[in-house]
């Protein structure tokens, strides 16, 4: 990262997000050859080339009515790999506590969207995920195995933006995402963000993705990360999160009974 934190900081402030290049990019190599291993184990005769090449042009190899059955599929069979959590992890491991702070707890499962050129049945309308029970707190790690730009990207709104339009919300009610898509999309950027790239940001900016019409297949992981004893939302520690940074003292605090009459 080459300019200071605080300019960091007060341009995740602003935008929403940043983008950083990949802490370790062996790291990152060793995922997206683990799905392209993936892929070809699931295919007869197995497809051929660079694992970033048939990451791309995907889609000359599945109908998308089985899309989201072989993203599950494929979901399940990399969190069976006992590295692949950490791994993940260590992707942006400095940014996130850089934003975050050094105790922390992630997302027990990383989640996976592969857009297809053309496919409007893996679209998510503008929203913020504070919407929908998760708490503000958070943030997400967004990690392309593939260059992505412009559709095959996603979209965000700005903070300034995003914020007006969480207070004006309500004259939206009775309408279609279409209609509030219409609303914002002169506002919105659609990140350019490269392989060995990530993108961090808060999932209170409203976001959302759009048909992909750049002619190649998007896939990206996406996982949340929040401080350890920030306040949680629907999605609890233990059941949706797990903690991954716990200082000592905490861990002697966590373990500590106090004698019979004290407090703690």
């Amino acid at each position: 990262m080459n300019t200071s934190k605080e300019a960091v900081c007060k341009r995740f402030l602003s935008d929403g997000y940043i983008i950083v290049p990949v802490e370790n990019s062996n790291t990152l190599d060793n995922i997206t050859a683990l799905v392209g291993n993936a892929i070809r184990s699931r295919f007869d005769p197995a497809p051929t080339g660079a694992s970033q090449s048939l990451l791309d042009l995907f889609h000359n190899l599945i109908d998308p009515s089985h899309l989201n059955s072989f993203r599950l599929d494929l979901i399940h069979s990399l969190h069976k790999e006992d590295w692949f959590l950490n791994a993940y992890h260590e992707l942006a491991k400095n940014a996130v506590e850089m934003l975050v702070g050094t105790e922390l707890a992630m997302q027990r499962r990383v989640n996976l969207s592969i857009q297809l050129p053309g496919d409007s049945s893996s679209l998510l309308p503008p929203h913020a995920d504070v919407w929908a029970g998760d708490s503000p707190y958070e943030i997400v790690q967004w990690v392309p195995l593939v260059n992505t730009r412009n559709t095959k990207s996603m979209f965000i709104l700005p903070m300034e933006k995003s914020c007006v339009l969480h207070s004006e919300l309500h004259t939206f009610s009775g309408k279609s995402s279409d209609e509030l898509f219409d609303a914002i999309k002169d506002d919105v950027i659609f990140p350019e963000v490269k392989y060995g790239e990530v993108m961090l940001f808060t999932q209170t900016a409203i976001h959302g993705n759009r048909v992909n019409e750049e002619g190649e297949t998007r896939w990206s992981f996406n996982c949340r990360f929040k401080s350890l004893f920030s306040p949680y939302a629907d999605k609890k520690l233990g059941e949706f999160f797990k903690p991954v940074s716990i200082k000592t003292a905490t861990k002697i605090g966590l373990e500590f009974a106090a004698p019979d009459g004290f407090a703690k």
